[in-house]
């Protein structure tokens, strides 16, 4: 056996037995149901905070984004502003829900909405979509982790076998833990993911020879036409390199079983439409569970503006970009080879067409002098596939126990029989995200965006529950299953069985609109639709309703004078959206000189494209703490907030 190997074995035992232990741990300490669901709703802030962060920017952060940067260039690289607009959503759901759950008691999302709406549909729904969050996004980190260890053993380790050992290693710590269990993991793992963010950055930036080298290879890349997509074709994005500009705000596209573009995919209703989806992340229902396990919330704030907007942020509009901008000067891109840009022939060329074997190739880089580096390297990529995949497997096995088998088949099931079937529930989550591993053959981030598509078709409900009272029942129930049909025959996998029966109507994301875009739209166009016509009959629910609202108004209201700055907020955010990650993108092409300029025309020394995003990522940052901190919608509320009863504090438990 090589030294390589044995440091990469080493290193991945020691980890996973850490992880195993804090299973057996979390174990001894779930004596009841809503410790092993919730963690008894008393998980500490550090906790949450870090665990929070692992799981909503989970492996492809480290494996899939710098690989979409590399092949799609910087119009991809706006997708960095999920540091953003993840932790928004959280802003706007996360605190209210978190209110809720500590005054009525509710452990799953599924409860509180069946309450709320006073429908077991919802209900059912939500699990579904739970279950069709958590499948293909753990499938994609299994298979990601799979070719890891392949491509880190020298092939001694197969892509099936390095999946199997790391779906064994999550199964073990999740099956006995529970959610305390998978918080202390992924707070571990949140610091390894961001470790291994800057050091394979810096591995990558090292190796071609520093940052000026890459600033000179993008001067060069802005004067040529080289590259996967060409030029943008002034299809409103000028007539430019399309690795250094948007291809404009939309474009039609042709071909339906594969589909091309022009200039690339990534216009500005294309990059607004999947970070939408990245909004799914904290919509998800797993993320409803994760706001109940807190016992106040204290971390929401910190977690939503300081680690994920301004610490994640800077590492993957500075580091990242950089690290996926700099591959093509070391021998990924063939065609660069004779257009004067350096090139250092350290990868090898076929990554052109698998851009998610891009990371682990970086990392061999520094496998011959330092193997050690290499497999703490290896270690860290694991760490943030395991930190999401762990999580939503963890709530949506508790929530096929709470919301089907304790509600609709047995009520009395006491607290060793809800966590023995959870633990069953997991498991078969585990062996269908498995099949998704083995037979996925899309990119780690594309397959990624469409679960999390399927979690932002809870916003309407959410929405209903925490501000809106006028969408009923019906109105919500049928527009997310509306929604839900609509992402899968807008994606790859919809697309494609459409394409067996004969039926080629559209490509994947038509008018580069993505799946989660349409979906969300149709949901939200038939849940106002139906509870239009259902407002007269929903009038038996107003009252409770009204509780609800009267509630979170009593508790979460702002003062007069800051309300009069609801408006201010509503603006800034709609102006920042249009221009940081909307139509308004386009802008950003040129407005600090043009891509071909080069340097010496640049007004801030890098392309205009990477000056914009990095000032709206600021600014970005300055928005979330104007509306967590200021405008109070993640803040501590001044009233405590008492359950009503103990019974209802955690319903139906049992003995």
């Amino acid at each position: 056996m090589n030294e390589k190997l044995l440091w990469l074995l080493g290193f991945v035992a020691a980890y996973w037995a850490y992880c195993i232990y804090l299973g057996v741990r979390g174990a001894r300490l779930a004596r009841t149901a809503s410790d092993y669901f919730i963690a008894g709703r008393s998980l500490p802030v550090w906790v949450f905070v870090l665990a929070a962060t692992a799981i909503s920017f989970s492996g492809w952060t480290f494996l899939g984004h710098p690989a979409m940067i590399y092949r799609d260039g910087f119009p991809y690289a706006y997708i960095s502003f999920f540091t953003i607009l993840i932790p928004l959503t959280g802003i706007i759901f996360l605190k209210r829900q978190w209110m809720l759950g500590k005054r009525f008691g509710y452990v799953t999302p599924g409860e509180m909405l069946s309450d709320y709406y006073k429908s077991d549909k919802i209900r059912t729904l939500t699990v579904i979509v739970a279950v069709l969050f958590t499948v293909p996004f753990m499938g994609v980190q299994l298979g990601a982790a799979g070719y890891l260890f392949n491509v880190l053993s020298d092939g001694l380790i197969s892509t099936t076998m390095g999946t199997l050992l790391l779906a064994c290693a999550v199964f073990l710590y999740v099956v006995y833990g529970g959610m305390r269990a998978v918080a202390y993991a992924d707070s571990i793992q949140c610091i390894l993911l961001a470790l291994g963010v800057i050091l394979t950055g810096g591995i990558a930036i090292h190796a071609i020879g520093g940052i000026d080298i890459l600033l000179t290879g993008l001067e060069r890349m802005g004067a040529s036409e080289f590259g996967l997509w060409g030029t943008t074709k002034g299809l409103g994005g000028g007539n430019y390199n399309s690795y250094l500009a948007v291809p404009g705000i939309m474009q039609p596209v042709s071909g339906v079983a594969e589909t091309t573009y022009t200039g690339g995919p990534w216009t500005g209703m294309m990059i607004l439409t999947f970070l939408m989806a990245m909004m799914g992340v904290q919509a998800s229902p797993a993320f409803s569970m994760w706001s109940f396990g807190n016992n106040s919330p204290k971390p929401f704030a910190p977690q939503q503006v300081w680690v994920s907007g301004l610490l994640l942020g800077g590492l993957l509009f500075i580091v990242s970009t950089a690290q996926g901008m700099s591959t093509h000067l070391l021998g990924a891109t063939p065609s660069l080879a004779g257009s004067g840009v350096p090139v250092d022939w350290s990868l090898p060329t076929d990554i052109s067409d698998t851009p998610d074997t891009l990371v682990p190739y970086i990392l061999t880089i520094v496998q011959e002098q330092m193997p050690w580096l290499t497999a703490f390297l290896g270690v860290c990529a694991l760490a943030g596939m395991q930190s999401a995949g762990a999580a939503y497997m963890s709530t949506a096995g508790a929530m096929i126990t709470r919301d089907i088998y304790k509600h609709k088949i047995q009520p009395q099931a006491g607290h060793s029989i809800q966590k023995f079937f959870a633990r069953i529930c997991v498991l078969f989550i585990l062996l269908a995200a498995l099949v998704v591993a083995l037979i996925n053959k899309d990119a780690l981030v594309l397959l990624g965006g469409m679960a999390v598509a399927f979690g932002l078709q809870m916003w309407p409900a959410l929405l209903g529950v925490c501000w809106l009272k006028w969408f009923t029942a019906r109105g919500i129930a049928a527009g997310m299953i509306v929604g839900l049909i609509a992402v899968f025959f807008t994606d790859k996998a919809g697309i494609s069985l459409l394409h067996l029966i004969g039926l080629d109507f559209w490509g994947r994301w038509p008018l580069t609109i993505h799946s989660g875009g349409w979906g969300i739209a149709l949901n939200f166009i038939v849940c106002i639709a139906v509870s239009a016509f259902d407002q007269e009959k929903d009038k038996v629910h107003s009252s409770h309703k009204e509780s609800f609202h009267a509630f979170l108004k009593e508790h979460a209201g702002l003062t007069p004078n800051k309300r009069k700055l609801i408006p201010v907020a509503w603006g800034a955010t709609i102006l920042w959206v249009f221009f940081a990650v909307g139509p308004g993108v386009v802008v950003g092409n040129d407005i600090f000189g043009a891509p071909d300029a080069g340097r010496e025309g640049w007004l801030f020394g890098v392309p205009s494209i990477w000056a914009w995003q990095i000032a709206f990522w600021l600014l970005g940052v300055a928005l979330l703490w104007f509306l967590a901190y200021f405008m109070e919608m993640s803040t501590v509320p001044e009233q405590e907030i008492e359950a009503l009863s103990d019974d209802i504090a955690d319903p139906g438990l049992g003995s």
